[in-house]
């Protein structure tokens, strides 16, 4: 049976810097951005299986899938005029 690992991922819309900003506490050192919320899935997808073998989470020769649960937050203001 193959087993899975699924870690939570959240995101946050950086305004100033026009970016999506990605962190883990599942994943140690997990720390990127990106100018769309599917460019970070993207790099999220390379990047979670080689720190969790970097940080000794999962092996090198590790058989499963790692699920991963991104939760993003942007906040905008909208000025109305009367």
């Amino acid at each position: 049976m193959e087993q899975q690992i699924t870690c939570k991922v959240e995101s946050f819309w950086d305004a100033e810097a026009m970016v999506w900003v990605a962190t883990s506490p599942d994943v140690p050192g997990l720390a990127t951005e990106a100018d769309t919320i599917e460019a970070l899935s993207q790099k999220l997808r390379e990047m979670i299986p080689e720190l969790m073998v970097l940080n000794n989470i999962i092996s090198s020769d590790y058989v499963g899938y790692i699920e991963f649960q991104l939760t993003s937050h942007r906040e905008e203001q909208i000025k109305v005029a009367s």
